[in-house]
C-alpha cells in the first residue's frame, strides 16, 4: 500500500514504546541519559503523522525483552498500528526465541495474521546466543514464510551506566554469530541492526560473504561511523546498507542531517536511503 513516488526514504529502525515509557521504564530512563534529547512521541499515531511529514515509510516494532517490560507495546498492537497507517509504517512483530516451544508457536500466530513484514530479535535483552541450535525451530518457521529479521548487534545503548549493565551481557551483540544462521538458513534474509562496535570488522565481513545479510545503520549518529564502515557503504555492500535511525532514542531528522556530511558517493545515497530496502522487503 506504500506509494513509493511520495516517499522519499525508509527508516528500517524504529521502536513503538508504550506511552510514558521513556519516563517510567528504568532502562529507558537511562538510555535517554546515554542517547540524550530523547523525545518520544505521546502516541504510536503520532510517530506515523512525524515519518508522513518527513515523506518517509518506516519498520516499526516492538521489542520482547526481559529487561523492558514496561516499555513493552504488543504485536497485535503494532500490527493494528500499521494496518491504519499502510500508507508508510512496515510492520515487525518481535517474540523472545528463549520462550521456547511457546515462542516458536506465537511466531506461527503472528505470521498466520498475514500482516506481518518480518521479525526483531534482541540477543542480549533476550539472552541468547543468535547461533545456538536449541533457537532453530525458531528460525525454520520464519524461513519458511521468507521472512527477514532484523538482529541487533554490537554494543547496547539500554544498560550503559546502569548497575551491573543492567543485566545485559555484551557477549551476545558479536555479529560472527550470525554467520552461523545465515549458513543454515540460507532462505532468510538477516539484517544486522546498528554499526556493530567493537566488531565492526565482523559484521561487514559476514556482510559481504553470505548474499541474503544486509547492515542497518541505525542507533549511531553517522558523524561516528567508522571509516572501514564507509568505506564499504560506499563500495562493495553500496547495496546491502540500510538507512535506519532507532527513533526516538535517535531521530531521522539527525541521522539525515549528519548522514548528508558524510563522503558517501552520490550514486550510493538513493541506494541506502531508500532503493536497497525497497528492494529487500519486495515494495516494488
Amino acid at each position: 500500500m506504500i506509494d513509493l513516488s511520495n516517499i522519499d526514504a525508509i527508516d528500517v529502525h524504529v521502536h513503538a514504546w508504550a506511552p510514558g515509557a521513556a519516563e517510567e521504564d528504568p532502562m529507558l530512563v537511562q538510555a535517554a541519559k546515554y542517547f540524550g534529547d530523547v523525545k518520544p512521541p505521546a502516541t504510536l499515531d503520532d510517530m506515523a503523522n512525524y515519518y508522513r511529514e518527513r515523506r518517509m515509510a518506516c519498520v516499526v516494532f516492538t521489542v520482547d525483552g526481559k529487561n523492558q517490560t514496561r516499555a513493552h507495546v504488543t504485536n497485535d498492537e503494532v500490527l493494528a498500528f500499521a494496518e491504519r497507517n499502510d500508507d508508510i509504517v512496515i510492520p515487525f512483530v518481535s517474540v523472545d526465541p528463549t520462550r521456547g516451544t511457546a515462542g516458536v508457536r506465537e511466531a506461527e500466530r503472528l505470521i498466520e495474521t498475514g500482516a506481518v513484514r518480518g521479525f526483531k530479535l534482541h540477543p542480549q535483552t533476550q539472552g541468547f546466543f543468535a547461533n545456538d541450535p536449541a533457537y532453530y525451530p525458531f528460525y525454520e518457521v520464519i524461513e519458511a514464510a521468507r521472512l527477514p529479521i532484523i538482529v541487533h548487534s554490537g554494543h547496547s545503548g539500554m544498560g550503559t551506566g546502569m548497575r551491573g549493565g543492567g543485566g545485559i551481557r555484551l557477549k551476545y551483540g558479536n555479529p560472527m554469530l550470525l554467520d552461523d544462521v545465515a549458513v543454515d538458513f540460507p532462505d532468510m534474509p538477516i539484517i544486522i541492526a546498528h554499526p556493530s562496535f567493537p566488531w565492526q570488522d565482523e559484521a561487514l565481513s559476514v556482510c559481504l560473504h553470505k548474499p541474503q545479510v544486509y547492515i542497518d545503520l541505525s542507533g549511531w549518529s553517522p558523524k561516528y561511523f567508522p571509516a572501514n564502515l564507509v568505506q564499504y557503504a560506499n563500495t562493495q555492500l553500496k547495496h546491502k546498507m540500510l538507512f535506519g535511525s532507532d527513533y526516538p532514542v535517535l531521530t531521522p531528522d539527525r541521522w539525515m542531517r549528519d548522514f548528508a556530511q558524510l563522503p558517501i558517493k552520490d550514486e550510493v545515497r538513493p541506494l541506502i536511503l531508500k532503493e536497497n530496502a525497497v528492494r529487500l522487503f519486495g515494495l516494488e
